[in-house]
Parts: C-alpha cells; sequence; structure tokens
C-alpha cells in the first residue's frame, strides 16, 4: 500500500476471533502515535460487556484504550455503542429491545476525525460479527474507509482463522495495512509460533507487521503509556507507518 494512504487517517484494528489481543494492539499503537508526535485519536464504537458505574455503562476496553491514547475526547464520542450483555452486539440489542445506531457510530467517527489528524479504530469481534441486519463490522470498516490491521494468535488454528479473515476482507476489497501476532495466553510452543508465522504469511502475501509477546505482569488497568509505547516501538514500529 502507498504512503499517502495512511497519513492523516488511521487504521482499523480486527481480530480473527474474540480475546485475540485487539484492544492491547489498539492501544499499543495508540500509545506508539503519542510517543512519535502524532494527534492520535481512539474509539471503540460499539462494546458489549459492560459495567453498570454510577448508572452508566462502562467498556473496559475502552476506558484501556482512552487511557493509553492519552484521548482528552469525551467518553461518550470514543464509545457510542454499550451494552451490559456479553453477547453479540445484535443480540444485546435485541434483549435491549433497540436496534444499533449507525448513525451515531458515524456521527462520533466524524468528529473524532475533524479533531484528530490520525485515528484508531478498535472493531468488536472479527469481520463478520453483525451490527445490525445485513450491516457487519467489515461493511463499517469499509464506510470508514480505513486501512485494516488484523490481530490473530500465534497458537494451533491461527492459519485457518486468519486466512478466512483476509479472504473475507479481500472479498469486501478493504485495504490490509498489515498483520499482527499478539500472544494472548502464555506457553505457546516455539515451533508452532515460528512455523504459524511462516505459513500465514506464505499463503496471505500480506506483511507481518510485529509479534507482540505475553505481556506478563501488564496492568490493563493502570495503563504505563510510557512501557506500552516501547514495546511497540520495539515490536511493530519499524514496519508500520504512520
Amino acid at each position: 500500500m502507498n504512503e499517502k494512504d495512511y497519513i492523516g487517517k488511521g487504521f482499523f484494528i480486527t481480530g480473527t476471533d474474540t480475546g485475540v489481543g485487539k484492544t492491547l494492539v489498539a492501544g499499543g499503537l495508540a500509545a506508539l502515535c503519542g510517543k512519535r508526535g502524532l494527534d492520535v485519536g481512539i474509539m471503540k464504537p460499539v462494546a458489549t460487556g459492560c459495567n453498570c458505574i454510577d448508572g452508566t455503562l462502562v467498556s473496559e476496553d475502552a476506558v484501556f484504550l482512552k487511557n493509553a491514547a492519552g484521548a482528552a475526547d469525551e467518553y461518550d464520542i470514543i464509545n457510542p455503542i454499550r451494552f451490559e450483555q456479553p453477547l453479540a452486539p445484535t443480540a444485546a440489542a435485541r434483549l435491549n429491545n433497540t436496534t444499533i445506531d449507525l448513525a451515531k457510530i458515524h456521527a462520533a467517527y466524524e468528529l473524532l476525525r475533524k479533531r484528530h489528524s490520525f485515528l484508531i479504530v478498535e472493531g468488536i469481534g472479527g469481520l463478520l460479527v453483525p451490527l445490525v441486519d445485513r450491516y457487519f463490522v467489515a461493511d463499517l470498516i469499509g464506510d470508514m474507509g480505513l486501512p485494516l490491521i488484523v490481530v490473530c494468535r500465534p497458537a494451533l488454528g491461527t492459519i485457518n482463522h486468519t486466512l478466512l479473515t483476509i479472504a473475507s476482507a479481500r472479498e469486501r476489497r478493504l485495504k490490509i495495512a498489515g498483520i499482527i501476532i499478539n500472544e494472548s495466553g502464555g506457553g505457546c510452543d516455539e515451533t508452532v509460533k515460528r512455523t504459524n508465522r511462516e505459513e500465514i504469511a506464505r499463503f496471505t502475501g500480506i506483511s507481518i507487521l510485529g509479534d507482540i509477546p505475553f505481556l506478563t505482569g501488564f496492568d490493563m488497568q493502570n495503563v504505563d503509556r510510557e512501557l506500552l509505547a516501547n514495546i511497540f516501538s520495539d515490536k511493530v514500529g519499524k514496519n508500520i507507518i504512520m
């Protein structure tokens, strides 16, 4: 991809599945942006499994992203759609007798784009998670027009999940900036990690931007932005254009 496709825009972070570490990667990239002096905004359009605090639903992931980016934007703009139930978005909306307001998401996105020169958006689940009937996360990415970074695991099963995700993105003509392999759990065999990385690169032809090791003891509640920025600078910084 041409460098001009990145500058002044940002990235949309998706995963091959839930729990692969999209939030860590999105926050790490935001912290890296800050380290490089970029005016970065952060967004989590839809969150489920939120906690009710003083009568307000709050997503731990969105709070982490806000802190990692050092963002001053209002929380309701960063994370406009929230549900308490830890379910797929359409299921959570249905249980709350509502539907997801796409106009609200797009309005928040446009506001953040105007405020910041670079924007990192974290999706929910993977590309084919439905937001409303016949409208999926992949459609949201297409509407936002951001290059896509795919986060995957290094463990067994990741080749299938990653190739399916890349195939779906290509079918929808989404711009793919690269893949980040995140060790979301410890204890993965080194041979498995190495060979899976090689096979993913070989079969997709897409750049592996970096490998994030399992961060033992990293505190998602009290974000050390400098530590996070340094980790991502070391692991992906040489391969990513911002």
